[in-house]
């Protein structure tokens, strides 16, 4: 496994592997001392049948993945004549955290909560665009238009370009995931506020800033991280009385509902979301997901600002 990580995935990041070895952890404490020529199914069988008492199904798969993908390379390398690992069926495993969509009441409550955080126009943007995590923490102000062309025939609104993430390569997930979408004006109103915001942590930090081009930073421009994103989002839920058993992709979860409550169908949900197939969107998000009809920026502008405002 450590040559595999080591020399088998040239070009991947450091985080590939760091992602791959922490999958690969709870197999190898019960397989890892075996060498690899004596390593039979039933050993990778009672390995993942102990490890699914105390890890998700996902987890499980991955770290099949990752044993497969090690062995692969010992075969390429005549170390050993067949991948064992491909030989066993994944074990269902604990259920895992699911994701979780807001409440209307409860969305209004955090929108209000995050309006004096850094992290403000981050939750405006993911729960009224439906962005991924990944997306909005490597979005570039050049990706953004927030003033549109309201003379043109006929009018174009303010965007934002969907168009990269924190991926390998910078790649989005996939490439109907590259999209441009048009933004409801409490995200145009809170975008516009965190650029002036940027400007005056660019003047303090002054020959400390790290000019990236990213909308979301820290105050000195370097990227935020998953962990960065993850505890500030925290603190919002919690002033919003909502807890802290929250997640910043519980945000997109809750565009999808309220897209679905309103009435909007799941092919346009799938096209704003940036699925593939209406069939992962229904997957995913079957629990948020209700037939009907209607579209984007303007339906997320009118239920917000409906009642209770």
């Amino acid at each position: 496994m450590e040559d595999w990580l080591r020399d088998g995935l040239p070009g991947r990041s450091e985080r590939t592997r760091a992602a791959n070895r922490e999958s690969a952890a709870p197999l190898l404490e019960f397989i890892g001392s075996r060498p690899l020529r004596e390593l039979t199914a039933g050993d990778v069988r009672a390995a993942l049948d102990t490890v699914s008492t105390s890890h998700s199904t996902r987890y499980l798969q991955l770290g099949r993945a990752a044993l497969a993908r090690a062995i692969k390379y010992a075969e390429a390398h005549d170390r050993v004549g067949r991948n064992v690992a491909t030989l066993v069926d994944i074990p269902k495993g604990r259920e895992g955290r699911a994701s979780r969509s807001f409440t209307l009441d409860q969305a209004r409550a955090l929108l209000k909560a995050a309006s004096g955080s850094r992290l403000n126009a981050y939750v405006v943007l993911s729960l009224t665009v439906g962005v991924r995590t990944e997306e909005a923490r490597q979005l570039c102000w050049d990706h953004l238009d927030l003033d549109g062309d309201p003379d043109a025939d006929p009018p174009v609104p303010a965007s934002v370009a969907v168009w990269r993430s924190v991926r390998q390569g910078g790649d989005t997930k996939t490439p109907k995931s590259r999209r441009t979408l048009a933004l409801p004006r409490a995200a145009v109103q809170a975008l516009g506020e965190h650029r002036k915001r940027q400007a005056e942590d660019r003047l303090a930090a002054g020959c400390q800033w790290e000019d990236h081009g990213l909308v979301f930073a820290s105050a000195t421009g370097t990227p935020l991280d998953a962990g960065n994103v993850r505890r500030e989002f925290r603190k919002i839920t919690k002033s919003a009385g909502l807890g802290t058993g929250w997640a910043p992709l519980d945000l997109r979860h809750t565009f999808v509902s309220l897209m679905s409550a309103d009435g909007v169908p799941v092919e346009e949900i799938a096209r704003l979301a940036g699925h593939n197939r209406t069939a992962t969107t229904e997957l995913v998000y079957r629990h948020e997901l209700r037939p009907v009809i209607t579209t984007g920026a303007e339906v997320m502008d009118r239920i917000l600002n409906s009642g209770g405002r």
